[in-house]
């Protein structure tokens, strides 16, 4: 069997076979992704995306155990900093989520961002692909923990849930355009702290400036305290609601989503054939030199590099 074949069958090895493919960006990863893809599209896929500290592992555990309760088979992919010693996860996934490690229904893995800013791993989205493909019902991201810069969540799930924290300066941080745009559901974990209601309050209070239709989805604030669970099945309860809402309008932000994966690629390929095949060994940097010392601006150095790819070879 290839390795695509045995990532339809579900079988494990293959699956974390598969994403060590795409994490790499190995050759042979566009062709596993092409073997696949016709059999994706099932998953729902669940952002869980906040600040460090706010939880969100914990919370994911839980929401794991939740979703299992209902039969449904879970893949979470965990996004974690970059070690500069290996350049893989700082936290791997063998300190996460333990109680789940003999559930066959259950496959975890850490991601390193790799520099990639937002939240996320450039390779997450394909990543997500593999699981979908071997037949995950639910597929649970969670982002680095960057604070404001997490906005990658939203094209990339089909849910974004928000976790914030008191007492850590969310009561600010829940105030910020771009958070309160991305959430579909916030969630205030540690809400057996001081400060938890004042935290919902201000977010509520934010919600209130907002105008929403009478048909449109209202994200609700929730409280849960993932250390013990409580909370949790209510959190799991409001996704399914949201799903629900949101069955009619999910292909347009699919749509979406396939746009945004589809630029992405094709940015990072363009970069790629002008290092391999325009541009000479350094050449890319020492332009980057060069506008470092303006002696040239950003955009006529854009223009030349784009005329140079458009037309035929020039690597010397």
């Amino acid at each position: 069997m290839t390795l695509g074949e045995r990532v339809l069958a579900g079988d494990s090895r293959a699956i974390a076979r598969a994403i060590s493919l795409i994490e790499d960006e190995d050759a042979a990863s566009a062709d596993l992704v092409r073997a696949i893809f016709p059999s994706t599209g099932r998953a729902y896929l669940i952002g869980v995306t906040g600040p460090p500290g706010a939880g969100k592992s914990t919370l994911v555990d839980r929401l794991v155990a939740t979703i299992r309760a209902h039969e449904l088979s879970v893949g979470v992919i965990a996004v974690d900093p970059t070690s500069p010693f290996t350049g893989g996860a700082v936290l791997g996934d063998r300190l996460r989520m333990q109680a789940h490690a003999s559930d066959a229904g259950v496959f975890i893995r850490s991601m390193a961002t790799r520099g990639h800013l937002g939240g996320l791993a450039r390779a997450t989205g394909d990543a997500a692909l593999v699981l979908d493909a071997a037949g995950k019902d639910i597929v649970i991201i969670e982002t680095v923990g960057v604070g404001q810069d997490e906005v990658d969540i939203i094209r990339t799930a089909d849910i974004s849930i928000v976790t914030l924290v008191p007492g850590t300066g969310d009561e600010v941080q829940a105030l910020k355009a771009g958070i309160m745009e991305i959430a579909d559901i916030f969630v205030v974990n540690k809400a057996d702290r001081e400060g938890a209601d004042r935290l919902v309050g201000n977010v509520e209070a934010n919600l209130a400036l907002q105008t929403f239709d009478e048909a449109a989805w209202r994200p609700p604030v929730l409280k849960t305290v993932a250390t013990s669970g409580s909370g949790v099945a209510d959190l799991v309860d409001a996704i399914w609601r949201f799903r629900e809402h949101s069955a009619r309008t999910q292909a347009v932000r699919r749509r979406t989503r396939s746009e945004y994966q589809l630029r992405e690629l094709v940015s990072h390929r363009f970069i790629e054939h002008l290092e391999r095949e325009v541009l000479a060994s350094g050449e890319l940097t020492s332009i980057v030199d060069r506008i470092a010392a303006r002696e040239i601006d950003p955009y006529t150095a854009a223009n030349q590099l784009l005329s140079r790819a458009l037309g035929p070879s020039r690597r010397s």
